[in-house]
């Protein structure tokens, strides 16, 4: 019998995509957050992360296919999002609820010893931005011996400034025969300014980056030892997930179990074996609308402008506009963001407190925290141009090959009007097509459904009318995306 090659372990990128960045609300929402977004550059986040993991190999080592958990909510998204990358990962992991980055750890580590027993974790926020892509890989090649001995890395990231919005983890001694890599001795929270300026000149506290690589064992094996009940959780949300098309969607009831607790707080902080690999790869976790203007492309008054934006007199501020045209005069330090149905004003010294406007207007059942007018389905989207009594106006986006379900509605009727392309519409037993400046009318209690079998996108308009109009009123017959 021949004898049969071993195959060296990989490097399994782990994409965390299931963060809310409501700090970064107007434009970040929870149904469609920051990491899905293109804030930074003309890509989204998550479309740049996941390309900075693809590759042969990452420092000497074979690098595997992703691994992506994000929200239920955001599947459709993601894969999109993933496609147009042009990478095709192991696995979408769908979270039914959040649960924090110590159980999504646990799912992902649980996911490569099966594959790979020896596999190398390389834990990564999908809605950070690194601008130095080359560091990155060399920090990595840096880290990967400390990781196949065993060990837990964290990447600190050297500060520039003293930097109030940023947990700082403090390196110990040298590690012998591990170039590079030191002691990790332990966490600090968000600190004040006086205590930032401390830990600037230091020399030995870093911004906690929340990037880690480490061998999947090693953190199932500190899990059981730390944190054991996100263990058994992760374990039984796994074996118990259901196929979902090209998603695993883990069990709701046995994810809910899990203590909501961060990777830091469950192992990083209690074990022993926690690395700290110094480096500066031009990292930023865009956490607020202060840090996307520090890592922004400035004017000669040390401005970012973004949008359909006048601005006179205003010097150090961010301004960005998604529709309207926004004039800002003689103000000098201010986030200003408009979208279509919220304007947000502030100062950068107060921009980390908008978290508590988003949770203020949830509390009191606003849907601005949620959604934006445009909303994102696995067919398009559509954005809501008008509503009063009885009515609703939307403009509809049906992708290449996108098709609705086949669905009716007990309390409204639509008319569709095309204004860019050709749709195939369903009524009841009919089929027909539909062109530019003609339209079609769906009675209430019809069954029907919209189709775009071109290669153009469709675009169309929508007249709701009714006793009631909410997207709950939908019956789906048949759906080619398994939302039934």
């Amino acid at each position: 019998m021949a004898e049969q090659r071993k195959i060296a372990p990989r490097v399994w990128p782990v994409l965390m995509a299931g963060g809310t960045g409501t700090r970064l609300w107007p434009m970040s929402r929870g149904l469609f957050p920051k990491q899905f977004m293109a804030l930074v550059t003309s890509e989204t986040m998550l479309t740049e992360t996941a390309r900075r993991f693809s590759g042969k190999q990452m420092g000497g080592q074979p690098v595997a296919a992703p691994i992506a958990i994000v929200n239920d909510a955001h599947r459709f998204i993601a894969g999109e999002q993933l496609r147009d990358a042009g990478v095709t990962p192991e696995a979408i992991v769908l979270e039914p609820i959040g649960r924090n980055t110590a159980p999504a750890a646990a799912i992902a580590a649980l996911m490569i010893v099966e594959r790979d027993p020896d596999g190398i974790m390389l834990l990564a926020p999908a809605d950070h931005v690194i601008n130095n892509a080359s560091a990155f890989s060399r920090v990595v090649e840096t880290a990967l011996p400390a990781a196949r001995a065993g060990h837990l890395v964290t990447f600190g990231v050297t500060p520039a400034r003293a930097e109030t919005g940023y947990g700082y983890i403090e390196r110990g001694e040298p590690i012998a025969g591990q170039k590079g890599c030191f002691v990790l001795d332990r966490f600090s929270e968000k600190p004040d300014l006086e205590t930032a300026e401390v830990y600037l000149n230091s020399g030995r506290h870093f911004w906690n980056s929340g990037i880690f690589l480490m061998g999947a064992r090693a953190y199932l094996d500190e899990l059981e030892r730390h944190a054991p009940a996100v263990l058994t959780s992760a374990r039984e949300a796994l074996e118990k997930a259901t196929r979902d098309l090209d998603f695993i969607r883990l069990d709701s009831k046995a994810l809910a179990a899990a203590p909501n607790i961060s990777i830091d707080y469950a192992v990083m902080e209690k074990t022993s074996r926690g690395v700290i690999v110094p480096c500066d790869m031009g990292w930023s976790d865009v956490g607020s609308w202060t840090a996307l203007w520090g890592i922004s492309k400035k004017d000669s008054r040390g401005n970012v402008l973004r949008g359909d934006v006048v601005a006179r007199d205003v010097t150090g501020s961010y301004i960005r506009s998604e529709k309207p045209l926004v004039a800002v005069l003689g103000l000098e330090n201010v986030i200003v963001v408009a979208t279509d149905d919220v304007v947000l004003v502030t100062t950068k010294h107060a921009a980390q407190d908008v978290k508590a406007v988003v949770e203020k207007l949830a509390n009191d059942g606003r849907p601005e925290p949620q959604t934006h007018t445009t909303v994102f389905r696995p067919w398009g989207a559509y954005r809501s141009m008008d509503q009063g009594k009885g009515f609703q106006v939307k403009h509809i986006t049906v992708n290449p090959g996108g098709r609705l379900s086949l669905q009716k509605h007990a309390k409204r009727a639509e008319h569709w009007v095309v204004v860019d392309g050709t749709a195939t519409v369903t009524r009841n037993e009919e089929e027909r097509e539909v062109h530019v400046n003609e339209s079609v009318y769906i009675p209430i209690g019809t069954a029907h459904r919209l189709e775009n079998r071109t290669s153009a996108p469709l675009h169309l308009i929508e007249v709701q009318s009714g006793s009631y109009l909410g997207e709950d009123d939908i019956v789906r017959l048949e759906d080619a995306y398994g939302r039934n």
